[in-house]
């Protein structure tokens, strides 16, 4: 687990955009609404989301497009949050102590919200992991590299 978030941290550490071609991926993954919500991410977690993404479809290689958009947007929840690359490390460490850590910590039920009016029932149910079927595992094992 610190191997795994250490590692986060340094390749979250850059926050590049995204370039046209990997703009383009998601594009194409995700419904108009979805990927209005995606742009609104930091450029370190829409990164992340296609790297997630990559590693998914490697583990799932027959994924729908539904199945592709929740790895795009595990993480969606985190455009509510203002906080910065060493916020972000203070709240994993620390926890909820403060009100801007709590958004942060909380981004998997705040994305769900965003998404629950604009996604598909398959997308937001692996998003919640509520079944155990191959790509719910999948995502989960692409996002813990």
């Amino acid at each position: 687990m610190v191997f795994h978030l250490a590692k986060r941290a340094v390749t979250s550490f850059r926050n590049h955009p995204v370039n046209d071609e990997q703009l383009g991926i998601a594009r194409a993954v995700l419904l108009p609404d979805e990927f209005s919500l995606w742009t609104r991410m930091q450029n370190r977690d829409q990164r992340h989301s296609l790297q997630v993404l990559f590693r998914f479809d490697v583990l799932c290689s027959h994924a729908t497009r539904e199945e592709r958009a929740a790895a795009l947007l595990h993480d969606v929840g985190k455009c509510e949050s203002t906080l910065g690359w060493f916020g972000r490390i203070m709240a994993t460490l620390v926890g909820p102590r403060t009100m801007s850590f709590r958004v942060y910590l909380n981004h998997e039920e705040i994305g769900l919200s965003h998404l629950r009016d604009i996604s598909s029932e398959r997308t937001l149910e692996v998003l919640r992991g509520d079944s155990t079927d191959e790509c719910v595992i999948a995502l989960r094992n692409a996002d813990s590299v």
